[in-house]
């Protein structure tokens, strides 16, 4: 049976109800220009599945209260101030089927207002003395910088390890969702070991989630919302290519590495390359490797305490990493 984000989200809808008022009385501001567009970004918001981690953490931890709203807020600000920088920087003209802010706006505005939620989730955050909080969500940015920059550096020459890839998503997807449950846990005012054993279990969530994200480039189905092969297309190194080159010959290594450097742009070759891949066992070595991930997920969430929180919980991690899209 499918799972239903909105059946996830029952035990919490109130939360997140409250969430979205509260974020957008902090994303208020006098500058009129900086309004419409603060306006547009909330109107393009997602499936909401970063607060809901933040949220049902809280709640298996203990209880919601104003610091998780703002633990909440501050994710979201962050992360949308991240999300308008990298679209200047791909020069992409679409996030999620919406014209991207620098799209809508040109690139100065986009840099401009990525700022202004930075600066606007960092005071929220010391207006109320939430430093833990803080200091989880801005080692996370620091982190998803660090994997991006990390995976360009990498991209230049492929010479990607399944090490290097791991750290790559480690930082790059899994540290925001590893600190969306952080700051549940913490705004909850539980202690230092169980803040920990959140992270943790947010970490091996978000591992998988990447590891399914790059599964869905050799795909053939219609139902996914990523055009197939785009990762090859744009010469990323992902786990079923990086197992299948480590198992090829050296010719046909120096083969498929040529294609991803220089042909990427020819369908034809893109087809080659997911040949390839599939024919090398790839695809059924990341499955392995997500499943694996998914149930480290869930033995640590085993060690909290049942209750109708920690079960939207397990459907959450299900939603998100066994979806179709």
């Amino acid at each position: 049976m499918a799972l239903n984000i909105q059946e996830i989200q029952a035990p919490i809808a109130a939360d997140i109800q409250s969430f979205e008022k509260k974020f957008r009385e902090s994303m208020k501001t006098k500058v009129m220009l900086l309004d419409r567009i603060m306006t547009y970004i909330v109107k393009r918001k997602g499936k909401q599945l970063r607060p809901m981690f933040v949220f049902l953490v809280a709640r298996v931890c203990g209880n919601v209260n104003d610091s998780t709203y703002r633990g909440a807020a501050l994710i979201e600000l962050l992360h949308t101030a991240t999300l308008v920088h990298d679209d200047v920087v791909d020069d992409a003209n679409y996030r999620r089927g919406f014209f991207s802010i620098n799209a809508l706006w040109k690139n100065k505005i986009a840099v401009l207002v990525g700022d202004f939620l930075l600066s606007r989730g960092l005071l929220l955050s010391l207006e109320n003395n939430d430093f833990q909080l803080l200091k989880i969500v801005s080692n996370a940015v620091k982190e998803m910088s660090e994997g991006e920059l990390l995976q360009m550096e990498k991209a230049r020459n492929l010479d990607i390890t399944e090490d290097i890839y791991y750290e790559i998503i480690r930082q790059k997807t899994a540290s925001l969702i590893s600190s969306c449950c952080a700051v549940g846990a913490a705004s909850a005012g539980v202690d230092d070991n169980t803040v920990l054993r959140a992270k943790q279990f947010g970490e091996k969530v978000g591992m998988a989630f990447q590891i399914k994200d790059d599964l869905f480039d050799y795909n053939t189905a219609e139902v996914i919302g990523k055009p197939v092969g785009i990762d090859i297309k744009e010469k990323k190194m992902t786990l079923p290519l990086i197992f299948a080159l480590n198992k090829a010959s050296w010719l046909e290594k120096r083969r498929i590495v040529n294609i991803v450097k220089n042909e990427s742009d020819k369908p034809k070759k893109v087809a080659e390359v997911i040949a390839f891949v599939k024919k090398s066992g790839g695809i059924e070595y990341a499955s392995e490797v997500m499943k694996k991930y998914e149930s480290e997920a869930f033995a640590l969430l085993n060690t909290f305490p049942d209750s109708v929180y920690k079960q939207s919980l397990e459907q959450l991690v299900k939603y998100t990493i066994e979806r179709e899209k």
